[in-house]
């Protein structure tokens, strides 16, 4: 089995402008952290969206067992207003519409700018080698 080779000194050395961080090295370093930084909140709004897409659902299944003509509560900002089935039913198919719309757009934004990530840590890690860690 191979063992990992450490750099000595002198070794070291030798690497001097090899690793010598130019500012355009720079500026992609400071890019991928506004990114990564970026995914992590876009990673949150999509769980969060997500969250909400599963309890409209959960609505819409208890509301295919509601009565015809009772009147249903539903929330509209702060507040509760009675409506009938159909017009409850008819908001919650708007309402979920929007919301997979939104997941769409998360996703999208995700996968390009994981897309840029990686392009990114191929350059850098091209450039540094070991003596750079990108991951989180």
């Amino acid at each position: 089995m191979m063992q990992p080779r450490m750099l000595a000194k002198d070794d070291e050395g030798t690497t001097g402008d090899e690793n010598e961080v130019r500012r355009e090295d720079q500026d992609k370093i400071n890019r991928f952290s506004r990114l990564h930084q970026r995914e992590t909140v876009l990673e949150e709004q999509l769980k969060a969206k997500q969250k909400d897409k599963e309890d409209l659902e959960e609505v819409s299944t208890e509301l295919e067992l509601a009565d015809e003509d009772e009147l249903v509560p539903y929330k509209i900002g702060d507040s509760f207003f009675q409506l009938p089935l159909s017009d409850a039913q008819s908001m919650l198919s708007t309402s979920t519409e929007q919301i997979d719309s939104d997941v769409s757009k998360l996703e999208d934004s995700l996968g390009e700018l994981r897309g840029e990530l990686q392009q990114l840590k191929v350059a850098l890690y091209a450039r540094f080698g070991r003596s750079i860690n990108l991951e989180s």
